[in-house]
């Protein structure tokens, strides 16, 4: 009786362990509540509020003074005669333009042949050799006492062929203003249709003169640029395989 229950105990810890991993890995509840309605949009809130938003800290000069003419209209880095439209404080916004259309092609092959053959004779060894043939007079001769011969063969071959395409404008807003007055930026976009959420996200570093007089900024001005995109809901659920099958895949060495 107390194997039984004990068995029965083990049994549903084991169930109860799975139950839980299933609700948190896959946000069951989030989901149960979103039946019929789709995903929900996010509030919009301070994107340094955010649980994972750290500042940028990289190796920076000094700080640059800049020299402002108290009589002159014109203000240093200033593209309008009166009024400089372009971002460069905390919280201004500006237009992010993404247009990445990447393509690479690799063909590699391999091939290796080799064949090595090695014979030695024992002709004198201070008269052992004839010893060894009284011996063993059917399984040696000092002649052909040692032979070697390997063969090698290797051939390899392998290709990559990828192509990515993603073009998107967004807006962003200026997060952060670094010692060399470089601008954090950071943007994220929301856009559900139907039963299902797109997302798409942009954090990088820019120049402030490398915003152009729309006040936008391309990809390829954007150092350390990140981006993501991706969705969620009904039809990416179903595109990806279940927790437990994404577990096994992980651990299963065979």
């Amino acid at each position: 009786m107390k194997v039984r229950n004990i068995y029965l105990n083990y049994f549903g810890l084991v169930l109860l362990s799975i139950i839980v991993l299933n609700l948190s890995a896959c946000n069951t509840f989030t989901r149960l509540s979103e039946v019929g309605k789709g995903p929900k949009n996010t509030e919009i809130i301070n994107p340094t509020k955010r649980p994972n938003y750290r500042p940028i800290s990289m190796p920076m000069p000094g700080i640059k003074k800049v020299n402002h003419n108290a009589n002159s209209l014109w203000r240093p880095g200033a593209r309008a005669f009166f009024r400089d439209q372009r971002a460069s404080e905390v919280g201004d916004i500006l237009t992010i333009s993404l247009n990445i259309s990447d393509k690479a092609t690799l063909a590699n092959k391999t091939t290796r042949a080799r064949n090595d053959n090695e014979d030695s004779d024992l002709t004198n060894l201070f008269g052992l050799e004839a010893e060894l043939a009284k011996k063993l007079p059917q399984g040696i001769a000092a002649a052909t006492t040692t032979s070697l011969g390997t063969v090698h063969n290797t051939e390899g071959s392998g290709n990559i062929d990828r192509s990515e395409t993603l073009e998107i404008k967004l807006a962003g807003i200026v997060t952060q203003i670094l010692p060399n007055g470089n601008l954090v930026i950071f943007a994220r976009q929301e856009l559900k249709v139907n039963f299902e959420m797109k997302e798409v996200m942009v954090t990088g570093v820019v120049r402030p003169e490398d915003i152009d007089s729309s006040n936008t900024i391309g990809h390829d001005k954007i150092a350390e640029m990140r981006v993501a995109y991706g969705g969620r809901g009904t039809l990416s659920d179903l595109q990806q395989p279940r927790v437990g099958t994404q577990i096994i895949d992980i651990i299963f060495p065979f």
